[in-house]
């Protein structure tokens, strides 16, 4: 299960750090009457019970002036693209353009807000302010918080917050549907082709293949692991037919399962499995067929949301532009950005752009990655899609995702 990453924003010396401190239970931000204390977002890992692991992100007051403070205005208004929950912070006298700014800003990544009115013991915030705030934003939360309280009342308006953090992340599916959902059902065989390779990392499995093994038996599914070179045996030996209703493989090793496995038996990847859970999925599902339209000069932009050391085998780095070279017969530029960082050029360089399965991001994170692109008319895929297309297998791939 991915973290849930949730921002705090708000104007300088609102009670942001404050009210971090309080989620969190300890001291992970400086509190000072000095406005523009917290100068870069500070990230604190912790769990909240019923929701699971969660990243709470204390940033700049969006209010900052001057060089160094518009630099981090702009870093403040990067993190909303990176987060799946906000934490809105204002003072009951203080809710304005800037406010409303923002808001337009969360409603454009799709981002749930959770409205704070802060210091509310020196200036309170009324009913007229809570309506009129819920009526023009009706799908937020409103709640009230102070550092400077009784500690069981500090309590207690934390506890209010927690909650409405654990319903407003668990209703927006922040890790989208179970990989599985709608494909297989209890009791039904699974064959999950997992390579151990150069890339392999050592003494473990990549995480889309923990997530599928998880995924199959939270459904009840029966889950057998094998490496390709099995295969022979199990569909080609003297074992009979092995009545799987379902092989899932890397999708490096398309070409190779799917010349095994008979093509009665539906066959598709674990990155394709994860562009159908993680979201975006009907926009792959237009934009994977681009790649034949690729042209000699275009760029593509590959996010690979992971980082790790890169090799010679490397998928998102070396592999899949060595494909797309050779599929498309053209002259092809691409560029590749690992983790969440930004990118450098602007969207509307790229003919095409090619996002990794997402097992390290939310389904939020996921969206608010690609959303430029669709915004734009930029055709996007998924490896899994993209390598499927290529190696003339898309079709049959798709089959078992579509029902």
């Amino acid at each position: 299960m991915n973290a849930v990453n949730i921002g705090i924003f708000g104007k300088r010396n609102v009670g942001k750090s404050s009210l971090a401190n309080s989620v969190a239970g300890q001291k992970i931000a400086i509190v000072s009457d000095r406005p523009g204390t917290t100068t870069d977002p500070v990230r604190k890992r912790m769990e909240i019970f019923g929701l699971g692991p969660c990243v709470l992100i204390d940033t700049a007051g969006f209010d900052d002036s001057g060089d160094l403070g518009g630099m981090r205005v702009a870093r403040t208004l990067e993190t909303v693209s990176k987060i799946d929950l906000a934490l809105l912070v204002f003072t009951a006298d203080s809710f304005g353009q800037q406010e409303q700014d923002m808001m337009r800003l969360f409603a454009r990544y799709s981002v749930p807000v959770i409205l704070v009115c802060g210091k509310s013991d020196l200036i309170s915030p009324g009913p007229d302010l809570k309506d009129r705030l819920l009526q023009r934003y009706p799908g937020a939360r409103f709640l009230e918080f102070s550092a400077e309280v009784s500690p069981d009342r500090q309590q207690e308006m934390t506890a209010d917050l927690v909650k409405a953090v654990r319903e407003l992340a668990g209703a927006s599916r922040l890790n989208g549907q179970p990989m599985f959902d709608g494909i297989v059902s209890r009791g039904q065989k699974v064959l999950l082709v997992c390579p151990i390779d150069s890339e392999a990392p050592t003494g473990r499995l990549i995480l889309p293949q923990v997530n599928a093994i998880r995924s199959l038996l939270d459904a009840g599914a029966v889950a057998t692991v094998v490496q390709p070179e099995a295969l022979k045996e199990i569909f080609l030996g003297n074992q009979g037919n092995p009545e799987f209703s379902l092989v899932v493989t890397d999708s490096q090793a398309f070409s190779e399962v799917a010349a095994m496995v008979p093509e009665e038996v539906p066959l598709t990847s674990f990155s394709m499995l994860l562009a159908r859970s993680k979201g975006c999925f009907e926009q792959y599902c237009q934009g994977t067929p681009m790649i034949g339209r690729l042209k000699d000069g275009d760029r593509v932009l590959i996010l690979e949301s992971c980082s790790h050391h890169s090799s010679c085998e490397d998928i998102g780095r070396v592999k899949i532009p060595a494909l797309m070279r050779r599929f498309t017969g053209k002259s092809l530029t691409f560029d590749v950005v690992g983790g969440l960082d930004s990118i450098d050029r602007p969207v509307t360089d790229y003919a095409l752009v090619l996002q990794c399965g997402g097992c390290m991001i939310t389904r939020r994170q996921l969206y608010s990655r690609l959303l430029p692109a669709i915004e734009n008319g930029i055709p996007v895929t998924n490896y899994g899609m993209a390598i499927s297309y290529m190696k003339g297998i898309y079709e049959r791939a798709m089959r078992p995702l579509l029902k």
